[in-house]
């Protein structure tokens, strides 16, 4: 049961990768307000992990951040063209392609993560990608300034520390990869 009832919906904005509504609401005490909501599809993060390398490496990806105006470090991540929905294990697998051009034998699921619940309604399906594989990288256009590197599990928790990876939902993909245990 919700404890915010929604009065009234419009749609403010839309575009490929999410729409902006802003709805007229009654709270539990009665009175109005309003409420902006940014709606976005379901998205997979993936850890592409290397275990037989020593001591465990992940691959990151880098890429320009338009709304911070720097480039950024992050785990593989998306959601599916033109707001669809897609299973989240098959969103794992093209995003990891997509990204890295890196295929996996297994895709375990981690957890899930909302994106900022105070304002979207956006949620993560995270996964760890073994048995990892070589193959051709397929970016979208949007995509075309993106790299990608292996690196070592100490030099990752360094990066975290350090800020130079700052996204949020790579940190926190992270503690679930730690709290997996093995």
């Amino acid at each position: 049961m919700s404890l915010i009832e929604t009065v009234a919906s419009r749609e403010i904005y839309r575009n490929p990768w999410m729409v902006l509504r802003e709805d007229q609401i009654r709270r539990p005490d009665g009175t109005p307000g309003i409420y902006a909501v940014v709606d976005k599809p379901t998205y997979a993060l993936v850890i592409p992990y290397d275990i037989p390398y020593d001591g465990g490496r992940f691959r990151l990806v880098e890429q320009y951040r338009y709304p911070v105006g720097a480039r950024r470090w992050e785990f593989p991540q998306g959601t599916a063209p033109d707001l669809a929905a897609q299973e989240p294990v098959a969103l794992a697998e093209r995003e990891l392609r997509e990204e890295t051009g890196l295929r996996a034998t297994s895709f375990e699921k981690l957890g899930l993560l909302d994106v900022a619940p105070g304002m979207s309604s956006q949620r993560g399906w995270v996964f760890l990608a073994t048995g990892i594989s070589a193959g051709r990288v397929e970016r979208e256009h949007e995509e075309q300034d993106m790299r990608s590197a292996w690196f070592p599990r100490a030099e990752v928790e360094q990066m975290m520390r350090d800020g130079v990876i700052a996204d949020a939902q790579s940190i926190a993909a992270y503690a679930l990869f730690l709290l997996r245990g093995r």
